[in-house]
């Protein structure tokens, strides 16, 4: 290789195998001392090739450990399609510098498959359910949505076709790619209700455009979901003040939010649905809510909100540093404010609500002392009275909202 420094390689390989490989990547490969991949990788291989073979382990980390052991030895890893796109390159980047690394990509899963449907890219909802929670499919379910998912193996197009069907797009058109660009190449068209078989290659990626049932309509990935949508027993920030809340507390991709006093996961989960590299801690004392919040977490497309079961102040010790923190209960827990004000990181922001007069009185006291902007939010809403309509108001409530510049 010509950098000595650069001693990885990362080569994408398609379903052609070694013939559709680029010069460049046939040079690396056939320059290599150690090759690492797939079993299916691995025997696209000539039968006469010598050099020391690495099979994939479970898990995988053990054999990211065996690549860095031979850190200066020629290694040379196959992917399938773009090692970028969900791809083990991804992995690799976490533990090596892209200095000691090249990476060439074939074309990915989703490229191949817009190629083959006429998709645009660009205009569609990609995601994973390889090793990752099926609910995760729910956050991109929309009226009018391309959707370009990357399968688990065969079982995958079934799963698809119940979280559509249960969610109110049965109609949704659902076609399943297997082998692109190999002989074996096979496109399978369905529905989602109708959608039964299961013989379809391990080796899959689906393709769903979503079309909703008659009098179903979209949920929004702006915070202020219906009350409905949530499974609770109270302990919910209501419609109104959930979407003040998220507008103060003004998520960003990739920041981390805890929820102090989660209730049933609300604004950790609206936190997290404003875009896929969200994540948010909830942290909740009753054991019932807790269940709330796993079920409002799955149904609503967050399987990966962390939940921490724990009195606060003591649950948030040793938690990752925050970017935002909202407190929504426990707000007159011991130490609490003193805990949180610590752990936020410089610029980060803080939020919290209060409907009782000691909560408020804490917010009142921090408000003195780290300043920040207080405002009471009061809603009415439209109920009978008797033969008539009136405001029924609800709980006011005061929020404090504050940026750490120390």
């Amino acid at each position: 290789m010509t950098d000595v420094q650069k001693w990885l390689s990362v080569v994408g390989i398609g379903e052609d195998g070694l013939s559709g490989l680029s010069a460049i990547a046939h040079s690396i490969l056939q320059n290599a001392e150690v090759i690492v991949g797939g079993s299916r990788h691995l025997a696209m291989l000539p039968a006469n090739d010598k050099c020391e073979k690495i099979i994939w382990s479970s898990p995988i980390n053990i054999s990211v450990e065996e690549i860095l052991r031979r850190r200066g030895q020629s290694v040379c890893v196959l992917a399938s399609g773009d090692p970028m796109c969900f791809g083990i390159g991804v992995t690799l980047r976490r533990s090596i510098p892209m200095t000691e690394m090249i990476i060439i990509p074939a074309p990915s899963s989703f490229s191949l498959a817009c190629a083959r449907l006429g998709w645009s890219l660009t205009e569609v909802e990609t995601l994973s359910l390889n090793a990752r929670p099926p609910a995760l499919l729910q956050s991109v379910i929309y009226p009018g949505a391309r959707l370009l998912i990357l399968s688990e193996g065969k079982q995958t197009p079934v799963i698809v076709a119940e979280i559509l069907t249960k969610r109110g797009f049965s109609d949704s058109k659902i076609s399943v790619l297997e082998r692109m660009g190999g002989s074996q190449e096979r496109i399978i068209e369905g529905t989602a209700a109708s959608w039964k078989t299961t013989e379809v290659a391990d080796l899959n990626t689906i393709a769903v455009e979503c079309i909703a049932d008659p009098g179903v309509v979209g949920l929004s990935r702006l915070a202020g979901l219906p009350d409905d949508v949530y499974h609770h027993d109270g302990q919910l920030t209501k419609r109104e003040v959930r979407a003040i809340t998220l507008a103060a507390l003004a998520p960003v991709p990739a920041q981390l939010l805890w929820d102090v006093g989660a209730g049933c996961g609300s604004i950790g989960i609206e936190w997290m649905r404003t875009h896929a590299r969200c994540r948010a801690i909830a942290i909740e004392q009753n054991p019932t809510r807790l269940q709330y919040i796993v079920d409002n977490a799955t149904a609503l497309g967050t399987p990966n909100l962390q939940i921490i079961h724990g009195k606060v102040p003591t649950a948030l010790k040793d938690l990752p540093q925050p970017d935002a923190i909202f407190i929504g209960g426990g707000a007159t827990a011991p130490g609490l404010f003193e805990v949180c004000w610590q752990a936020l990181r410089s610029g980060g922001r803080l939020v919290a609500n209060a409907v009782t007069i000691e909560s408020e009185q804490k917010l009142l006291q921090w408000h003195n002392q780290v300043g920040g902007e207080l405002m009471r939010v009061a809603v009415q809403r439209i109920a009978p009275i008797g033969g008539f309509l009136g405001w029924k108001p609800m709980t006011p409530v005061t929020q404090w909202v504050v940026v750490k510049s120390e």
